[in-house]
């Protein structure tokens, strides 16, 4: 076979990386040779019987007379999404939380990953004058499908966060304000809300302090609100839907249950619109129709509000709950383990101080026994110092599973931390 020579994006991007090892898990998990796994891994939302009773019911309408289905098959729609849907976003946000945007405020991506290509490349890296310029993630860990994503190398600059010890087993992170610098360099804030991995929520008086920090410097705040309110709302905390001028907000369909029509939703000031559908229109002409076509009627209506509030944050919180319970019960009493405080999305965020063995390897140790888990090594990029060790020390565990696989991969779990503690 003939070699070539790939540009130095082209190595970059098609190197190692935590998200592919994470996507080609939940690849593995869902064929036939993977039925087996315990998938504890990947972000992907959990079956909830109501609420795929309600995307059946909105399939089956677009098939029923008049046929809105083809459509939604043959027709492309502009780079900036469904002229219907992106009415319904603005007029959405107008109503509910007396915002003042219209449609030339929202853009739709194929997927928050590929919002979070163009809005990342767009606004950081080499500069038409030859400088550089970063983006600033306030508080690691951050998501892992951001770390990457780079077309120049060095985007990211990253802060440690304080870290507030609660009772025996939990803890918290909070952004240490003192810490963080905007310079010239620095061309957007960004964070997740709820954090991914973490499930950390920022509450709404940092979320505050950071959009002064950012409007003050003339640069944009980004708030990747995958899991947020006000949907899916996968967040047990009570916090208030922000934006401005400055702020660019993206949502998901993703995470109300629609992974595979890859819908990501962008809300930003016209001028960011307007390049994000320029860039949509270069590499891949036209996003797809089929979760807009789904969405659109549930968005005019509010129902998706109720969907939120009333299906999918009470799944997901009583999930949470009995992953902490499990922890509790199966992770050794005797040894440094914590858990950050539940706060949101997917996902349980686990410290085992002084771990004898990276992440890295308690991964490899753990899907021998085909129970699938992220190393949090991954999680934490752009940082100066190196040699911290509280960044090998963590994994995410996903409670989306059945209750009793779930029960099953956490015993192994605590089996593989006590072997890990005690035979090293």
């Amino acid at each position: 076979m003939p070699s070539f020579r790939k540009s130095s994006f082209g190595s970059r991007i098609t190197g190692h990386s935590g998200i592919r090892d994470l996507m080609v898990d939940i690849g593995e998990a869902r064929s036939a040779a993977g039925k087996e796994a315990i998938m504890m891994g990947g972000g992907n939302p959990a079956h909830i019987p109501e609420v795929q009773l309600i995307w059946r019911e909105r399939l089956q309408a677009l098939l029923d007379p008049p046929h809105e289905i083809d459509s939604v098959l043959v027709d492309y729609d502009g780079p900036a999404g469904n002229s219907r849907f992106l009415e319904a976003i603005a007029a959405f946000f107008n109503r509910e939380f007396g915002w003042n945007i219209s449609a030339k405020n929202v853009a739709v991506t194929n997927g928050g990953q590929t919002a979070f290509f163009f809005l990342l490349n767009l606004l950081a890296g080499r500069r038409d004058d030859g400088s550089d310029s970063h983006i600033l993630l306030p508080l690691m860990p951050e998501y892992i499908g951001y770390a990457d994503q780079s077309i120049d190398a060095n985007l990211f600059v990253a802060k440690q966060p304080k870290i507030e010890l609660i009772g025996d087993h939990q803890f918290k992170y909070h952004i240490d304000f003192d810490a963080l610098e905007i310079t010239d360099q620095t061309a957007a804030v960004c964070v997740s809300r709820p954090t991914n991995p973490s499930s950390n929520v920022l509450t709404d008086d940092e979320i505050a302090r950071l959009s002064d920090l950012t409007r003050e410097a003339g640069i944009p705040l980004i708030i990747d609100n995958a899991y947020g309110a006000p949907f899916p709302g996968v967040v047990f905390e009570e916090v208030k839907p922000i934006w401005d001028e400055h702020i660019i907000l993206t949502l998901s369909l993703s995470k109300l249950g629609l992974p595979g029509i890859r819908t990501g939703i962008v809300i930003a000031q016209e001028d960011i619109i307007e390049s994000l559908t320029t860039m949509t229109a270069i590499i891949g002409l036209a996003n797809t129709n089929v979760g807009q076509a789904i969405v659109t009627p549930l968005v005019e209506s509010g129902e998706i509000l109720d969907i939120s509030r009333d299906l999918i944050r009470p799944y997901y919180e009583k999930r949470s709950q009995h992953a902490i319970e499990l922890l509790d019960e199966h992770l050794p009493a005797d040894l440094p383990w914590r858990v950050h405080k539940s706060e949101g999305a997917f996902f349980v965020w686990l410290w085992f101080a002084d771990l004898p063995i990276s992440t890295k390897e308690l991964y490899q140790r753990l899907k021998a026994r085909k129970t699938f888990i992220v190393p949090g090594e991954y999680f934490f990029y752009g940082l100066k110092t190196e040699d911290w060790p509280h960044s090998r020390e963590c994994i995410r565990l996903s409670f989306t599973q059945p209750a009793a696989v779930l029960e099953k991969g956490i015993r192994i779990l605590g089996e593989e931390i006590r072997r890990a503690y005690e035979n090293e």
